[in-house]
C-alpha cells in the first residue's frame, strides 16, 4: 500500500484552482502544461507519488518535479517552463542600420573576391565581425535573420538590374526633335508632306541589325506526327557560316521597306542602302532620315556622298543610347518573330535571299508604323 506523502498540502486560491481545472480539461493546450496540471490536480485530491504517477501514466519523477515546483515557486510556475537556454540577444535598430549598410556596400571592398553578396556570405561576414564591430546580438545570426533584416528594408543585394547611364547632354533636345517628326508625320495630309518650298518629303527610319547567324543544321528536321510528336524535331548540334548585317529602311508613310543584306556594315554598305533609297523616291524630293549617331553614318566617305546629292537627305538623330526612339526596331521586332525565328539555312546566300524574300513579303502587305506615345513629348514641350 503506497504510503503518504511527507510533503505539505499545496496552498491554492480559488482563482488558481479553477486555472487548474480549465487546463487539465483543456483540448488545445500544450500536452507538457494539461499533464502538469492533471498532476497539480490529483495532489490536491490527497492522493499520493505512486497514484498519480501510475493513473496518468507518467514518471515519478515527473510528478515529483512537478510538485516541488509548486511548493516552492507557486502554480503558475509549476504549469509553465522557466527560461532555460541561451538568453537571445535583441537585435537593436543599430544592429539593423550595421548590416544594411553591408549590404549596400560590395564584398571586394572588404577585401573578398566576390562582387556581389550572397545572403550566405553576408551572414558569415556579420557573425565573423560582429563583435568587433560592436554589435554582440548579431554574432551568432543566421541566414535566415540576415534575410529578415533586409527584407524589411526591401535590399536584394544579390541581384543586379541594369540601367542606362544617359550620357548624352542633349538627350531632351533631340527626342524632341524625333517625337515631333513622329507627330507631324501621324497628322500628314493624304498628299503627303512637304517642306516649306513645296518639296515632296518623305521619312524613313533606318537602322542596322548586325549579327544575324547563317546556322545550318547537321541532321534533317523532323516533322510532327500526329498522336506522336506534337512539334518540329530538331538535332541539337548546328554549323555555323557566317553572320549577316540587315540594312534596313522603313518608310513611315506608307511602310515600305528598303533592305540591303550584307557581310558588314560599313561606310560603303551604308551608301548603297542610301543610293537604293535615292532611286526609290522621285527625283527633287526630300528624304528625311532618322538614325543613330553609328560612325558609318557620320564617316568621312558617308558625307562625301550626301555633299554629292545636296538637298537630298536631311538627318534627324536620336540621342546616343536612345535607339528605342527609333521606329525601324519595332521592324527588326518583327523579322526576329517571324522568318527569323529558328531559321536554318544551307548556306550565307540562302540566308540572304530568305531575309530579301521575308522583306518582300512584308512590302506585299505593308503595315504602317505609327508612334502613339506622345505624352512624352507634352512633357518635354511644358519644362
Amino acid at each position: 500500500m503506497p504510503t503518504k506523502s511527507k510533503r505539505m498540502a499545496l496552498s491554492v486560491s480559488a482563482e488558481e484552482r479553477e486555472e487548474i481545472k480549465r487546463l487539465a480539461q483543456s483540448q488545445s493546450a500544450p500536452h507538457r502544461e494539461v499533464q502538469r496540471a492533471r498532476i497539480l490536480q490529483q495532489y490536491l485530491t490527497g492522493a499520493s507519488f505512486t497514484v498519480i504517477a501510475a493513473t496518468l501514466q507518467t514518471p515519478r519523477r515527473i510528478v515529483y518535479k512537478c510538485v516541488d515546483k509548486a511548493l516552492e515557486m507557486g502554480v503558475e510556475a509549476a504549469l509553465k517552463d522557466l527560461p532555460h537556454g541561451r538568453q537571445t540577444r535583441s537585435i537593436l535598430p543599430e544592429d539593423k542600420a550595421w548590416v544594411v549598410h553591408l549590404a549596400c556596400s560590395k564584398p571586394k571592398d572588404l577585401g573578398y573576391a566576390a562582387e556581389l553578396w550572397t545572403r550566405k556570405s553576408l551572414a558569415r561576414h556579420v557573425r565573423e565581425q560582429a563583435m568587433s564591430e560592436g554589435h554582440p546580438a548579431l554574432a551568432r545570426a543566421a541566414k535566415a535573420t540576415i534575410q529578415r533584416i533586409l527584407a524589411e528594408q526591401e535590399l536584394q543585394p544579390h541581384r543586379v538590374r541594369y540601367y542606362m547611364e544617359r550620357r548624352d547632354p542633349e538627350f531632351e533636345v533631340k527626342m524632341k526633335e524625333v517625337l515631333l517628326v513622329y507627330r507631324e508625320v501621324a497628322t500628314a495630309p493624304a498628299d503627303g508632306l512637304k517642306t516649306a518650298d513645296g518639296q515632296p518629303l518623305y521619312t524613313v527610319s533606318v537602322d542596322e541589325k548586325p549579327g544575324v547567324q547563317a546556322l545550318g543544321t547537321t541532321a534533317p528536321d523532323l516533322p510532327p506526327v500526329p498522336g506522336r510528336h506534337s512539334t518540329q524535331g530538331r538535332d541539337h548540334e548546328y554549323r555555323r557560316m557566317g553572320t549577316a548585317s540587315i540594312l534596313a529602311a522603313l518608310d513611315l508613310q506608307d511602310g515600305h521597306v528598303t533592305v540591303r543584306v550584307e557581310r558588314r556594315h560599313r561606310s560603303r554598305e551604308f551608301i548603297q542602302l542610301l543610293e537604293d533609297l535615292d532611286a526609290h523616291y522621285p527625283k527633287g524630293a526630300v528624304i528625311r532620315v532618322i538614325l543613330d549617331n553609328h560612325s558609318s553614318h557620320i564617316s568621312k566617305e558617308t558625307r562625301s556622298y550626301l555633299a554629292c546629292k545636296p538637298n537630298r537627305f536631311r538627318y534627324v538623330h536620336t540621342p546616343t543610347h536612345g535607339s528605342w526612339l527609333n521606329l525601324v526596331e519595332t521592324l527588326f521586332g518583327k523579322m526576329a518573330h517571324t522568318f527569323l525565328r529558328h531559321i536554318r539555312v544551307e548556306s550565307w546566300s540562302e540566308l540572304r535571299s530568305r531575309i530579301l524574300k521575308g522583306v518582300e513579303e512584308i512590302n506585299a502587305a505593308p503595315v504602317v508604323h505609327r508612334w502613339k506615345k506622345f505624352e512624352m513629348l507634352e512633357n518635354l514641350e511644358t519644362q
